[in-house]
C-alpha cells in the first residue's frame, strides 16, 4: 500500500472516530433535558406537599438528578477533549499527505517530462527516415500533431477586485488553494487556471474575449444592493450592479457554463444570470474569508475529480462543516430552468 493510500485511510478511519464522538455527545446531551424535568417535577411538589416524608423524597430525587447532571456535565468535557486530539489528528495527517501528494507530482513531472524527450528524439529519427518519402513524411507530420495537440480542457477565470478604500480581503490565498487543489484533482490537465487581479469594470470583458472562460469566479466584495465592487481608475470601489453583469454574461461568451460569486450578498446576481448560464453560485449575505476560500478550494477540486456541479456545491459545504466554519447556508446553488445540476458535470473523464 503507496504512503498516500496509508494516509488516506488514516484520515477516513479519524473522521469515522470523529462522527462517532460527535454521535456519542450528542445521545449524552440528549439526556440533560430528562433529569431537568425530573427536578422540576419534584421541585414543583416540594411546594405543594406539606407532608415531610414526601419533602425529604424529593430533596433527595433533586440530590440524585442533580448529580446525573453533573456526571454528564464531566462525560461531555471528556468526550469534547476526544474530539479535540481527532480533529488534530485528520489536520496531521492530511498535511501529511499533501506534502505527500506534492512528491509524487514532482515524480510525475519528471517522467512525464523523460516521455516528452525521449518521445520527440524518437520522432526525429522517423521523420529523418522519411525524408526521401515524400506521401509518407506528409502522414508522418500529421501523426507528429496528432500526438502534440493538447487535451480538450476547460478554463477557469478568476476576477479578483480589491479596492483600496474597502477592507482588504485575502484573494490571493483563495485563488492559491483554488490552484492547489486543481492540481491535486484527477483531471488536473483538463482544467486551465487564469487570473485577473485589480480588476477594473470594462476589464471583465476584456478577460473573457481573451480566454474564453467555461467559469467565471468573482472574487471580492459585494453590497446588499445586487452589486460586485470593482475598482476605478484610482484604485477605489466602483459599484457594478446586477443587470450589468447579467447583460455582460449575456453578450460576450457562449462557452461559459457557470458563474461563481464568491461575494457577499450575490444571490440576486446568481438568480438573475442563470437566465443565461446553467448554473451560478451566489451567497445568501455576508460571508468570511475562510469560509469563502475553504468552499471554493473544495468546489474546484470536486470539479476537477469529474464530479457534477451539485455534488462539487455539496462537498464545498461539507469542508465548511469539517473546518468547524458556521457558514454552511451562506452558499446557494442556482440552476437553468430545465437542467438537473446533480446531471451537470463540467470536466468530464
Amino acid at each position: 500500500m503507496s504512503l498516500i493510500e496509508s494516509y488516506r485511510r488514516t484520515i477516513k478511519r479519524k473522521k469515522g472516530e470523529l462522527n462517532k464522538l460527535r454521535t456519542s455527545k450528542a445521545n449524552v446531551v440528549g439526556k440533560i433535558s430528562s433529569h431537568k424535568k425530573k427536578i422540576l417535577s419534584a421541585q414543583a411538589t416540594i411546594g405543594r406537599t406539606k407532608s415531610l416524608a414526601t419533602l425529604n423524597s424529593k430533596y433527595r430525587e433533586i440530590e440524585r438528578e442533580e448529580k446525573k447532571l453533573a456526571d454528564i456535565d464531566k462525560k461531555v468535557a471528556e468526550i469534547d477533549r476526544g474530539i479535540a486530539k481527532v480533529e488534530g489528528d485528520i489536520i496531521l495527517e492530511e498535511s501529511k499527505l499533501g506534502r505527500a501528494a506534492e512528491r509524487e507530482q514532482k515524480k510525475r513531472d519528471a517522467a512525464e517530462k523523460k516521455r516528452i524527450v525521449d518521445n520527440e528524439r524518437r520522432m526525429k529519427e522517423v521523420s529523418g527516415m522519411l525524408d526521401k518519402h515524400s506521401k509518407m513524411h506528409q502522414e508522418t507530420n500529421r501523426s507528429l500533431k496528432e500526438l502534440n495537440k493538447l487535451p480538450e480542457e476547460i478554463t477557469v477565470l478568476f476576477i479578483a477586485s480589491n479596492p483600496l478604500d474597502a477592507p482588504q480581503l485575502r484573494l490571493d490565498e483563495e485563488a492559491r488553494s483554488i490552484q492547489e487543489m486543481i492540481r491535486k484533482s484527477e483531471h488536473r490537465d483538463s482544467v486551465s487556471f487564469e487570473t485577473r487581479w485589480a480588476t477594473r469594470a470594462l476589464d471583465v470583458i476584456q478577460a473573457i474575449n481573451e480566454e474564453n472562460p467555461t467559469i467565471i469566479h468573482f472574487s471580492g466584495h459585494g453590497s446588499d444592493h445586487d452589486e460586485i465592487v470593482f475598482q476605478d481608475n484610482q484604485g477605489n470601489a466602483k459599484f457594478v450592479s446586477k443587470e450589468a453583469i447579467v447583460q455582460t454574461m449575456m453578450s460576450t461568451s457562449d462557452h461559459i457554463k457557470l458563474v461563481f460569486f464568491n461575494t457577499c450578498f450575490s444571490y440576486g446576481q446568481a438568480q438573475a444570470v442563470v437566465q443565461h448560464v446553467d448554473v451560478a453560485v451566489g451567497m445568501t449575505t455576508t460571508i468570511g474569508d475562510e469560509a469563502a476560500r475553504v468552499f471554493a478550494a473544495q468546489f474546484y477540486s470536486a470539479i476537477g475529480f469529474g464530479y457534477s456541479v451539485k455534488k462539487a456545491f455539496e462537498q464545498g459545504k461539507a469542508a465548511l462543516m469539517l473546518e468547524g466554519i458556521p457558514e454552511k447556508d451562506t452558499p446557494e446553488l442556482y440552476v437553468k430552468d430545465g437542467l438537473n445540476a446533480d446531471e451537470l458535470i463540467i470536466v468530464k473523464p
